[in-house]
């Protein structure tokens, strides 16, 4: 008697992309892909298992947006922008560049304090070789306490208001007032002044700088980089392209008009519902 042969079971088209898309996102984040060990979650670290800070730096959609439009803010001031332009192969290396940034986040977050305090001494002794002059004679220094201040503010503004956005909008206000007073170890560890330690305060310091904030040629040339997808892993270009348009959409209006960015208010939803469903997907495989 002839038994049937077993049903093969063929892969569903639409999830074989979604795993596809989701490994290559992941590789940006795979320490050992880049020779690096990677970081291992540790209690004995800054700020420890029950910080907010845990919470909000866990999640890969969040940081990938709030990191992006962090970026966009930070360059409006002439001198962070001058920085960059003139001391980093960011026109070489932008990827190079973001995984670097990911990868102090992640030591100063989980790592043990050993080397949360290495990786931070090592990234003050960089600061004290970045300094120049601005197009218009003016000197500057990265090292300036004044510099980090609006370096800080604006990442860790643009970290917490991607997670509220995407991941706990019903965020108590106690918890994003923690957040910001955990991230001022590392301000002030770094040498930054004035630092918020609540989110009233970084308002108010945010505001404080809008009058030295300005968008030039050379804002726009880092933009266009920052923004760029060009060169990107052809499966991975499409979740780079909505976090762009998902961190366009978390600045604040002022801060878009000074790009010439487009309002994306007829967008929005659809940016938001896609950022939402890729932030469900990294999750799943991330646990």
């Amino acid at each position: 008697m002839n038994r049937a042969s077993p049903r093969i079971k063929q892969p569903d088209p639409v999830q074989s992309l979604k795993a596809a898309i989701t490994g290559r996102v992941i590789a940006l984040f795979n320490d050992r892909a880049r020779g690096e060990a990677p970081v291992q979650r540790r209690p004995d670290g800054l700020f420890g298992p029950r910080s907010v800070a845990w919470r909000v730096h866990g999640d890969v959609t969040s940081m990938m947006v709030g990191g992006i439009s962090s970026l966009l803010l930070q360059m409006l001031h002439p001198a962070v922008l001058a920085g960059v332009w003139d001391h980093s192969n960011f026109r070489a290396d932008m990827q190079g560049r973001l995984r670097r940034t990911a990868r102090f986040i992640a030591l100063t977050t989980y790592g043990g304090r050993e080397e949360a305090e290495a990786v931070m001494a090592r990234v003050r002794r960089i600061h004290d070789q970045v300094r120049g002059t601005l197009p218009d004679g003016t000197p500057y220094a990265a090292n300036d306490p004044a510099l980090l201040a609006w370096v800080h503010v604006t990442e860790a503004t643009s970290f917490l208001n991607a997670w509220r956005r995407y991941v706990e909008p019903g965020m108590s206000r106690l918890d994003q007032d923690r957040y910001f007073a955990e991230m001022a170890q590392v301000a002030q560890a770094l040498g930054a002044a004035p630092v918020p330690r609540d989110q009233a305060a970084a308002r108010r310091l945010i505001d404080s700088y809008r009058s030295q904030l300005h968008a030039d040629a050379r804002a726009r040339d880092v933009r266009g980089l920052v923004l760029s997808t060009t060169g990107a892993d052809p499966l991975a270009a499409p979740v780079r392209a909505l976090a762009n348009q998902a961190a366009i959409d978390l600045l604040p209006d002022w801060a878009r008009r000074m790009h010439g960015l487009a309002n994306p208010l007829l967008g929005r939803p659809l940016v938001r519902a896609g950022t939402l469903g890729v932030a469900r997907t990294l999750r799943w495989a991330f646990r």
